[in-house]
């Protein structure tokens, strides 16, 4: 199971934990709500919705900065994704800090098309700025944290 690493810095006091992944939700207006795709190899690419549910959502989520989850959506609901499906039969506890700590069929490793992307809505705005994210994560890369 692939592993991504985590960045941790110490910010005013507080552990500020942010996955290295890079993680998005397209084909909304919203932030917190849209398809999931996941950037890997340099290249932007989609999840599929076989097995995808709710403790999914809740790491989806929770990478983002965007509360908890409050629905997915199957099919395609935000449209189709192009290039690659990169997820296929993710399976997470809820508790892992990135979408590629679960588990799945490995990395470009599917039998999906992109009418099957899968979409999630947060119940939250990001709980962070986009912004500060960017910073922290190259002072991460600074360090040689990621």
């Amino acid at each position: 199971m692939p592993h991504s690493l985590i960045c941790v810095i110490l910010v005013f006091g507080i552990n500020v934990v942010f996955p290295t992944e890079h993680i998005r939700l397209a084909g909304s207006n919203e932030y917190c709500s849209g398809r999931v795709e996941i950037y890997h190899n340099g290249v932007w690419g989609t999840v599929c919705d076989d097995y995808f549910d709710y403790l999914d959502a809740e790491v989806v989520c929770k990478q983002l900065g965007c509360g908890r989850p409050s629905t997915v959506h199957a099919s395609a609901y935000f449209g189709e994704g192009t290039g690659e499906i990169w997820l296929d039969n993710v399976g997470c506890s809820g508790n892992e800090a990135s979408l590629s700590q679960c588990s799945h069929s490995g990395f470009g490793s599917n039998n999906c098309e992109h009418s099957e992307d899968v979409g999630v809505t947060c119940t939250s705005k990001p709980k962070h700025n986009n912004a500060f994210r960017k910073r922290l994560f190259l002072k991460c890369r600074i360090l040689g944290l990621s």
